[in-house]
């Protein structure tokens, strides 16, 4: 997932030289004449503006009208498939956790497995968007996956793909009047759903909350505009994130309203790890910087650039790296991640198994921290918490951000 801007035209596109045009032109006439089998031109043309895209970072690309249709379907909260958060590691698909209720929990996905092939077809090198488009079909229809799970044999699991209603946002009372928020990505709905959770924790609270716990772990970002909303929805002010392109249009300070902090005076703590990239760092950038939020986990995954998505009309849309962010104290996280103010990590046992932990300095082509500066693998790379024991007991994270709450409490009752 990005951090994705608002799209605007793209007529002020600076046209390609003639000579760059004609030796494409010429090339892909030499494919159609001389290769081996026949080649669609359409389909030609669209690899090839997929491999101009995707040499240039890992998360520019060229989408069909087709993938930005199914692209628009996912932000907006409704999709059909199988229910799968979906990574890609050295080349083959990889599941981060399968969403509760879906067809992939009641399959039994796990973290950690590798989809090496999907209805006969190898996975192996295959990018993401084409990945998605066969997991993806009508609802009722079925889906055969090749998985490999950790040193056991690869097995086939057939699935049947069902309308997928993705809740960003849950939300429930913990002891002492603290509440628990997360959201597992950043959608059209997230702000209005964050709003909506916070009200109701404070009516089951009795109308005040002793302390609300943020939880933007495995949170793989989304729309930046919801990202400032649901920030904004915790400051009275200031700036959320800025950002810095090449061109003038791509520099914007987004800040949030004078009165927007829904519980002002409640102590906050943000729980993130290496799975927190792109908006969900917005977020917590924005609440570190500003003092309002204490992090707690492990680093963050460190993507710090936006993309702009760009319409093509029929042809489909083009989603670019145009600009990086920068937190409010002007930092940018990119290729380093955020690191919390308290480092919890996650025993061995509560670990995803067999899950191979990347961060964005780990991917091809990802660029560099704008100063050079902090290079390499953050302190902590533990694997992040198994999906079925967050918000539990088990969650050693959320307990202990629950025991800072108390602590702070019984040394303000003690000042007293």
């Amino acid at each position: 997932m990005a951090a994705l801007a608002p799209a605007y035209g793209a007529s002020d596109a600076k046209a390609v030289p003639k000579p760059d045009l004609a030796l494409i032109a010429n090339v892909m006439q030499y494919v159609e004449n001389d290769y081996v089998h026949p080649v669609d031109a359409k389909q030609l043309t669209s690899d090839a503006l997929k491999g101009m895209l995707t040499r240039l970072d890992p998360h520019s690309d060229y989408m069909t009208e087709q993938e930005y249709r199914e692209m628009a379907n996912e932000m907006a909260g409704q999709f059909g498939g199988i229910g799968i958060r979906m990574s890609d590691t050295a080349g083959v698909p990889q599941v981060i956790s399968p969403i509760d209720g879906t067809p992939a929990a009641r399959a039994g996905l796990e973290p950690g497995d590798r989809i090496v092939a999907i209805d006969g077809h190898p996975t192996d090198g295959m990018d993401v968007e084409h990945t998605v488009a066969l997991l993806r079909g009508r609802p009722g229809s079925k889906v055969t996956l090749r998985i490999l799970r950790g040193s056991k044999p690869p097995f086939p699991v057939t699935i049947t793909r069902a309308r997928i209603d993705v809740p960003t946002v849950t939300s429930k009372l913990e002891p002492n009047g603290i509440g628990f928020v997360r959201i597992s990505e950043f959608d059209a709905n997230t702000p209005p759903d964050v709003t909506a959770a916070v009200a109701s924790l404070k009516r089951q609270a009795g109308g005040q909350l002793h302390g609300l716990v943020l939880d933007l772990r495995d949170d793989p970002g989304g729309l930046l505009n919801a990202a400032v909303a649901v920030a904004g929805d915790f400051l009275d002010g200031g700036t959320v994130v800025s950002t810095r392109g090449r061109i003038g249009v791509d520099d914007e300070t987004y800040s949030a309203p004078a009165r927007g902090d829904l519980i002002p005076g409640t102590p906050m703590i943000v729980l993130i790890n290496s799975g927190s990239a792109s908006a969900s760092e917005i977020v917590a950038g924005a609440l570190q910087d500003q003092h309002r939020a204490t992090l707690m986990g492990t680093p963050s995954f460190g993507k710090g650039s936006v993309q702009t998505i760009l319409p093509l009309g029929h042809d489909g849309a083009l989603r670019l790296t145009t600009a990086l962010y920068y937190t409010p104290s002007g930092r940018s996280i990119q290729g380093n991640g955020i690191a919390p103010d308290i480092v919890v990590s996650v025993p061995e046992s509560e670990q995803v198994a067999n899950l191979v932990v990347l961060h964005e300095s780990d991917l091809y082509g990802a660029f560099t921290h704008p100063t050079g500066a902090g290079a390499g693998t953050p302190p902590d790379h533990s694997a992040p918490i198994q999906a079925k024991l967050i918000g539990t007991k088990r969650d050693d994270q959320l307990q202990a951000a629950l025991a800072y709450f108390n602590r702070t409490a019984a040394r303000h009752q003690a000042a007293r």
